[in-house]
């Protein structure tokens, strides 16, 4: 008797006119492992090259969601044993993303569900992102002792106002319409129009241009009504608008609105570390001239964060020992000091990220 045949993590095929990649990890919400990114670097390479394929379409297996981010169990374990996993999957991950963002045909990235961390980094580039009713996207690094990184720090500087600044120092959740708004995505199709979405482009023409892949998906948008952030963006522009966390800090703890005294509370719980580093990232960011720029610096804090207190810490809280009680070093924002941001904005001479081209 024949066993069962085991599918790959990543499924990719031609469907119609559509090079479908598949995140294929469901029980793990498909969170995206090194093996996952190098096979969804060579599809890219695969279907840029057949003429039959008119575009992209990413999705991810089961009802959960797209990508929970990149498996954050083997970088902790290859923290704690002096590995070099961090430093190889960020790599390879990162010129991906700045890949994804120039891809020569059109980029549909399905974000249904949860989308944090990685899933954004493989979404959140695309030419083409669409949400729903049920999208939940966030960047909760700062919880883990890490930051937002896959070129988050160029999304959210692109973001309105503060709402970048919102969403990046307390992971907060975006719905669909705040993705919208946030510039995280661009088009809101309920869940229950995805099918004949998902067959429309699969049957889209040869050679179908931006334009002509927006108008297919415009057939089944709708307009959301707006987020709680959007709501909220005169206040998070008051609030976020400082340039130290000790001053942003302050304006919340002045503020006894509900939304304010809420993302106090979320600020309270995070690395104080990835506070000040995230928010150093984001406002150089504003001034960086493409994504490329803000990856090469994201990689070099990123390599301080694998060697850090925090992020084996955090990781640790929320997703080994799930006591959610971590104990950063620092542990306040008082004790994070000029020289401890500064080891996140080294130069790394010979590891410096680098693009191929």
């Amino acid at each position: 008797m024949n066993g069962a045949v085991t599918e790959p993590d990543l499924i990719v095929r031609r469907e119609g006119a559509a090079g479908v990649i598949r995140l294929n990890r469901p029980k793990a919400i498909n969170a995206l492992t090194l093996e996952m990114a190098r096979d969804l670097d060579r599809a890219l390479d695969t279907f840029a090259a057949d003429p039959d394929v008119a575009l992209i379409l990413v999705e991810g297996a089961g009802e959960r969601g797209l990508c929970a981010g990149g498996d954050i169990v083997g970088l902790y374990n290859s923290a704690r044993e002096g590995g070099d996993l961090g430093k190889v999957f960020w790599r390879e991950e990162y010129i991906t993303n700045a890949r994804i963002a120039k891809y020569p045909k059109p980029y549909v990235a399905f974000m249904d569900g949860l989308v944090m961390g990685g899933g954004v980094g493989i979404a959140g580039h695309g030419s083409h992102r669409i949400v729903t009713d049920k999208t939940k996207i966030a960047m909760p690094e700062v919880g883990i002792g890490f930051f937002p990184d896959v070129g988050g720090t160029w999304l959210l500087t692109r973001s309105p106002g503060e709402i970048g600044t919102y969403f990046g120092l307390t992971g907060d959740i975006m719905n669909g319409a705040d993705a919208i708004h946030a510039q995280f995505a661009d088009a809101y199709v309920p869940t229950a129009n995805w099918a004949a979405l998902r067959q429309a482009l699969t049957e889209a023409p040869s050679g179908a241009s931006a334009e002509q892949v927006s108008g297919i998906i415009a057939r089944f948008a709708e307009q959301p009504a707006k987020g709680p952030a959007e709501l909220h963006q005169a206040e998070i522009d008051r609030w976020f608008g400082h340039e130290t966390i000790e001053q942003i800090v302050a304006a919340l703890e002045s503020d006894a609105s509900e939304f304010a005294q809420a993302a106090l509370k979320t600020l309270r719980i995070k690395s104080p570390t990835s506070l000040k580093v995230t928010l150093k990232l984001l406002r150089a960011a504003r001034h960086r001239a493409s994504l490329e720029e803000c990856l090469v610096h994201e990689y070099r804090a990123a390599l301080q964060v694998f060697v850090s207190d925090d992020f084996v810490e955090g990781v640790r809280a929320a997703v080994i020992d799930k006591d959610r009680q971590p104990k950063w070093r620092p542990a306040t924002i008082a004790e994070v000091t000029p020289e401890i941001v500064a080891r996140y904005f080294q130069d790394r001479g010979d590891d410096e990220l680098k693009f191929p081209g």
